[in-house]
């Protein structure tokens, strides 16, 4: 399977970038570990939503010794709300690896910097070519979306040959190295966010490289890239207790495994259950319930599951209870990382 891009693309995404390029606080840094950062960041995740995350770890975690060093709770802490936290964990690891194995220094060819815990091709390509103006093509969703329609690709762009060969072709059309090498890995991901986006609507009238687009000449642009449906989400009920006794609230450590590993959730229990069974699962778990406020509903969905919850603010005589911390308003804040799911059901 082979791939062939017109070169002229090169010099036409180079003039479009240079003059549309957004003003994002990762951008004109060649400091390869800022460009990591934000690459880890952007996964899965919007620009606008990275964006304070950025600025507030860059702050805390202005280098990649100071990352190294960091306890892994206020990696989690400072990541919390971004979601899909074993990116976190990765971007940990492999900080450590880098001070201990590179002397801190992020290395700057292809076998080393895939070497590292976490960075795979695309993130590999894009330190590479960003940071070091090598010619590494990134290709992530959005360069996908735009080869699959400059090339009328239709396969299913999830396949990884397609992918490889996507990027081979990509790699073909790349300056030899320096910083145009950069500067056309972020054209083709600003294309795809901005201008080829996703649906039947493209703005292929604002695309630098339209005539040279042969899904616009078919008038295809809109049915692709072509996809594997998704698989139906599975959901699972809980019963989620939103506990209070003076003037602190109950939290519980996940297990060290599986979704949201060692973060703290609000108690729960598996299934939805009716107000008059909470005073005796709590009785259960030696806590005296003094009053069960109204049930209320809250959803949270995941990459392959949907939570469905039943959520109760409950008043309880005493703080106790087996396994559980209870925690104030600061410490909530400021030192134990609760997910997005949970902090749902305190209505944040």
């Amino acid at each position: 399977m082979e791939y062939t891009f017109d070169p002229r693309i090169t010099g036409l995404l180079l003039r479009w970038y240079g003059e549309n390029a957004r003003d994002l606080p990762w951008r004109g840094s060649h400091d390869p570990y800022a460009i990591w950062v934000s690459e880890i960041m952007l996964q899965q995740t919007q620009v606008e939503t990275v964006k304070p995350y950025f600025a507030r770890f860059m702050a805390a975690l202005p280098t990649v010794q100071a990352l190294a060093e960091a306890p892994e709770g206020q990696v989690l802490k400072l990541w919390e709300g971004l979601g899909y936290y074993s990116r976190a964990r990765n971007l940990h690891r492999c900080a450590k690896a880098v001070v201990q194995g590179h002397d801190g220094a992020f290395p700057d060819s292809w076998p080393a910097i895939r070497a590292l815990p976490g960075i795979g091709e695309y993130t590999a390509g894009a330190v590479l070519s960003i940071a070091f103006g090598k010619a590494f093509p990134a290709v992530d969703g959005n360069v996908l979306r735009v080869a699959a329609r400059v090339l009328e690709i239709g396969s299913d762009m999830a396949a990884t040959a397609i992918k490889r060969a996507v990027s081979a072709a990509l790699e073909a059309i790349y300056p030899p190295e320096g910083v145009d090498c950069g500067h056309l890995t972020q054209s083709l991901m600003e294309l795809g966010a901005t201008v080829c986006i996703p649906g039947e609507n493209p703005r292929c009238g604002a695309c630098p490289i339209a005539a040279l687009c042969r899904a616009r000449a078919q008038s295809t642009a809109g049915k692709l890239p072509i996809k594997t449906p998704k698989k139906a989400k599975r959901e699972e009920a809980l019963t989620v207790l939103i506990l209070h006794s003076e003037g602190r609230i109950a939290i519980r450590q996940r297990p060290a495994s599986g979704l949201l590993a060692s973060l703290w959730q609000l108690p729960s229990a598996p299934g939805h259950l009716e107000r008059e069974e909470i005073p005796r699962l709590l009785d259960d778990w030696g806590i005296e319930a003094l009053d069960v406020g109204e049930g209320f509903a809250r959803t949270h969905i995941f990459t392959h599951v949907r939570w469905d919850m039943r959520c109760y603010a409950v008043r309880c005589a005493e703080a106790v209870g087996d396994g559980l911390v209870w925690a104030d308003g600061h410490q909530l804040e400021h030192e134990y990382t609760l997910p997005a799911a949970f902090r749902k059901c305190l209505g944040e």
